[in-house]
């Protein structure tokens, strides 16, 4: 069974920066073998996709929401995947969540490319 679980979730005042962590294993579990994402959603709010990274690293797709203040990174030698957000708004409160996918092509934006999930962690931007 694979688990991603992430960290680094928190109260942050508008402006300011979070890096989000995610690290996923399991005994058949080959890190570097899965596109990444990450995702988030807000009460009341569809999930919604933030930004994805193929398995190499060499790839990433963002959000236009993302874009420019978010950066996704990994390091397969340490099965994580980081989120580092800078100038966060109000609006980007959500619960973030990563996910891993073991589509082979591309970087996959949409929800039901992800095979596994992760429990989420909260991000609160106040203004």
């Amino acid at each position: 069974q694979v688990q991603p679980v992430e960290s680094g979730g928190g109260l942050v005042q508008a402006g300011g920066s979070l890096r989000l962590s995610c690290t996923a294993s399991g005994r058949t579990f080959s890190f570097s073998r899965y596109a990444l994402g990450w995702f988030r959603q807000a009460p009341g709010k569809e999930r919604e996709f933030v930004a994805a990274i193929n398995p190499s690293g060499e790839h990433t797709s963002y959000a236009n929401s993302a874009k420019g203040r978010f950066t996704i990174s990994r390091d397969n030698a340490k099965n994580t995947v980081y989120l580092q957000m800078n100038s966060l708004k109000p609006e980007d409160t959500a619960v973030y969540s990563c996910a891993a996918s073991g589509i082979t092509y591309g970087v996959p934006g949409s929800a039901s490319g992800y095979d596994y999930w992760g429990q989420g962690t909260q991000v609160t931007v106040s203004s």
